[in-house]
């Protein structure tokens, strides 16, 4: 009985041969060709970035968010003064915010259609509602809400966009 079991131990270890060795050369092949002995072996090193890698962080944070409800005024009010002084002009791209200060420029995002446009603060308001803000018929023709009359936005004030316009803001509150 024991020479039996000898025999199939045997038997299945010769036959397990070929198996083994085709395995063995698989492997072999998948492993690709070695070092060679004269060429240095790349050591590990820090991994660096190169050096025109995208910037993981916004370049511009904006100094003030709003998020609400905005509306358009127009030829009611017409030739009409602002809070600044000056006439309000429809056709001009200019907004009117409760808290804001004059002249200060805003992004205006609509969020149903993705259009913005950039904005300065010269009136007061709007006093209907829960409104955030009062747009010129301009203004509300590029963001695409003048038909609807009221859109969700979102306000964004940069100081960047202040450093652009200073200039251009204290122009227009000159008398001749």
């Amino acid at each position: 009985m024991v020479e039996m079991s000898s025999q199939r131990t045997v038997g299945s270890r010769i036959r397990a041969w070929p198996a083994l060795a085709f395995l063995a050369l698989g492997l072999a092949a998948c492993a690709g060709p070695l070092p060679d002995a004269a060429q240095p072996v790349s050591t590990a090193s820090r991994p660096t970035l190169p050096l025109d890698s995208p910037t993981l962080y916004p370049a511009e944070v904006p100094s003030f968010v709003q998020v609400g409800l905005a509306s358009w005024y127009g030829p009611h009010f017409a030739r009409k003064l602002t809070a600044s002084g000056e006439r309000f002009d429809m056709n001009q791209l200019t907004a009117a915010h409760r808290s804001l200060p004059l002249a200060t420029m805003v992004r205006v995002t609509n969020l149903a259609n993705g259009r913005h446009v950039l904005l300065r603060i010269n009136d007061r308001g709007p006093y209907a509602g829960a409104r955030i803000i009062d747009v010129s018929r301009e203004a509300a023709e590029m963001l695409g809400m003048k038909q609807d009359g009221v859109a969700q936005v979102r306000l964004e004030v940069f100081d960047v966009d202040q450093v652009k316009t200073l200039a251009a803001s204290t122009r227009s509150f000159r008398t001749e």
